[in-house]
């Protein structure tokens, strides 16, 4: 199978990057291969290499920066996804794009199913949320996961933020009232590998894509705020021995109101796995799981 894979460089593309080659012939693009702002561009460059699956792992995340650049952010985050689906189509291929929980609002209580009414608050999630419905409408055999609070060995992350600031400052203040599922990039890719191969090494066909085609949500299992995952961090680098200043007891819950920033967050960012349970027979690794072993493999890697 031959696979594209744009966005190769972020959290997510980097992990893919890895992984994917056993597939099959795997084309792996960052944003030196492919401007998307530039619409012909993208379709002249998937034209070109004819991909029978596209992955786009590729996105505007600069939340708070999005504010200040709402087209920018449209065109990368759904315009270039729309003529990536367009292709794809033609073409007669597969495509696999990621979104986000930030197109809800986080007024509902409980966890988020795949088909409740979404509401962004801010453009990141306007955007995104845009992407999704142009994919679901031009392309057939589309994946579309929503996943959220991505973190990774590679690319800048809350987690990675935290174990610098917790050798740096004696103190932190962090937000306890937004609750959502750290979830590793890796796990993403994981997931992302298995379904393709449909768990058991061989190459699922496209006819496979298509009879799931749809939207799911993909996050580690559980749920819990900003603060109590600082605190989890904390601890685990203490159990690492790690020398840090803020320790768990030093780290100050504060409301969002206290942190103010140019894009809204939701306070509930919940996914429910429950179809992406159902559909494909798999359990999500609990965050606590996943963040001890990237956090594992970072410290190694710093060593």
């Amino acid at each position: 199978m031959k696979i594209l894979l744009i966005g190769a460089n972020g959290q997510i593309g980097y992990e893919l990057a890895r992984q994917l080659p056993p597939l099959g012939e795997v084309i792996a693009l960052d944003r030196t291969h492919m401007d998307l702002t530039d619409p012909d561009q993208v379709r002249a460059v998937i034209r070109y290499h004819q991909p029978q699956l596209l992955i786009n792992a590729a996105a505007y995340t600069a939340v708070d920066q999005a504010e200040s650049e709402p087209e920018l952010t449209m065109r990368i985050n759904a315009e270039a996804p729309a003529v990536m689906a367009q292709e794809a189509q033609a073409l007669g291929a597969g495509m696999i794009h990621y979104s986000t929980d930030y197109v809800f609002d986080g007024s509902k209580n409980g966890s988020y199913e795949e088909d409740d009414a979404t509401n962004p608050l801010n453009v990141y999630g306007r955007s995104k949320l845009a992407g999704e419905l142009a994919v679901a409408t031009a392309c057939e055999a589309h994946w579309i996961f929503r996943t959220s609070w991505v973190y990774g060995v590679h690319g800048n992350n809350f987690l990675k933020t935290m174990m610098r600031l917790m050798q740096e400052r004696e103190q932190l203040a962090i937000v306890a009232d937004q609750i959502g599922a750290p979830t590793w990039a890796r796990t993403i890719s994981d997931v992302t590998r298995h379904l393709l191969t449909n768990g058991i090494g061989d190459t699922a066909m496209l006819d496979d894509l298509r009879a799931t085609s749809g939207l799911y949500h993909l996050t580690a299992g559980g749920a819990t705020s900003w603060h109590e995952y600082a605190c989890f961090i904390a601890t685990q680098l203490q159990a690492h021995r790690m020398a840090i200043k803020a320790t768990a007891d030093k780290i100050a819950a504060i409301p969002s109101a206290a942190y103010p920033t140019p894009a809204a967050r939701p306070l509930n960012s919940r996914l429910s796995l429950e179809k992406m349970q159902k559909t494909f027979a798999i359990t999500m690794p609990a965050w606590q799981s996943d963040v001890t072993a990237c956090l594992s493999e970072l410290i190694a890697n710093d060593h």
